[in-house]
C-alpha cells in the first residue's frame, strides 16, 4: 500500500558523491584544434585591443569565458544569453555594491552572492561572471562606464570569435540558442 523510502542520507554521506563514474565523451583532435584556435584568436585581440590599443582594461574573467565558449560550445553556460547577460548583471551588481558600500571584504562577499542569485533566477547563469561581479566591486571604482568597457566590449568581442571560429567546425553549431 505504503510506498516504501530509503532512509535519508547523513549530511556528511551526501559528501562522498554518487558513485556515478563520469562517462565523457570522446574529443576528436579536430575539436581540440578549433577550441585552441578559438582561444586563441578571442584571447589574443582582447589583449591587443588592451594593450595595444588601450580601449580597455585587461580582464581575467575573460580567460574562463574562452574556456567555455571554445572548448564547451554546446554547454548552456557557454551560450550568448549566458554569456552576455551574466557579464552584464554581475558587473552591474559588482558596481552597485561599490557604490552602496564600497570595496570591503563583505561588500566583495555580498556583490558575488547577488550576482550568482540574480544569475540563477534570471537564467543567465555564466561561471566566469562570479568574478566579473568581484571585480565590479574591486576594480570598477564605482564608474557604471566599466558595464560597457571593459565588460560589454570584451564579452561581444568574444561572441563575434565564437561565432565564426566554432561554425568554421563541420562539427559545431554554436549558438545551440539565443534567448
Amino acid at each position: 500500500m505504503g510506498e516504501v523510502r530509503e532512509a535519508p542520507k547523513g549530511y556528511f554521506q551526501k559528501w562522498s558523491g554518487q558513485r556515478v563514474k563520469a562517462d565523457l565523451p570522446q574529443v576528436k583532435l579536430s575539436q581540440g584544434l578549433w577550441s585552441f584556435i578559438g582561444g586563441f584568436v578571442g584571447i589574443t585581440l582582447l589583449a591587443y585591443l588592451a594593450l595595444q590599443g588601450q580601449l580597455f582594461t585587461l580582464f581575467a574573467p575573460f580567460g574562463a569565458s574562452a574556456v567555455l565558449l571554445y572548448g564547451a560550445p554546446a554547454a548552456p553556460f557557454s551560450q550568448p544569453r549566458n554569456l552576455l547577460g551574466g557579464h552584464l548583471l554581475a558587473a552591474f551588481i559588482g558596481v552597485t555594491v561599490n557604490n552602496f558600500f564600497g570595496s570591503g571584504f563583505l561588500a566583495v562577499g555580498l556583490g558575488v552572492a547577488l550576482a550568482i542569485g540574480l544569475m540563477v533566477m534570471l537564467r543567465v547563469v555564466h561561471p566566469p561572471a562570479g568574478a566579473t561581479a568581484l571585480l565590479g566591486v574591486t576594480a570598477s571604482q564605482g564608474s557604471y562606464a566599466w558595464l560597457v568597457s571593459p565588460v560589454l566590449a570584451g564579452a561581444l568581442l568574444l561572441l563575434l570569435v565564437a561565432l565564426v571560429v566554432n561554425n568554421l567546425d563541420p562539427e559545431r553549431h554554436y549558438p545551440a540558442y539565443w534567448y
